[in-house]
């Protein structure tokens, strides 16, 4: 199957999953890299806070921040 042909099934809505091997499937740019970050304990008690207040976890909030500040 031609790639032009495989771009229109799926603009039209077809199921092009036969036509994709999802286990070698990348997203680039989106992997994720391992950073480490030290904070003063005061700041983690409250980033804890913060994150218990939203309902989400520590690394979930600081991931959230940090993509927000980016944009």
């Amino acid at each position: 199957m031609s790639a032009a042909e495989l771009d229109r099934k799926f603009d039209d809505g077809e199921d092009i999953d036969e036509y994709i091997d999802w286990s070698s499937a990348r997203r680039p740019g989106l992997e994720a890299k391992r950073v480490n970050v030290d904070f003063p304990t005061w700041v983690v008690d409250r980033l804890d806070r913060e994150a218990r207040r939203l309902g989400v976890t520590r690394q979930s909030l600081i991931k959230m921040w940090i993509a927000e500040r980016l944009q």
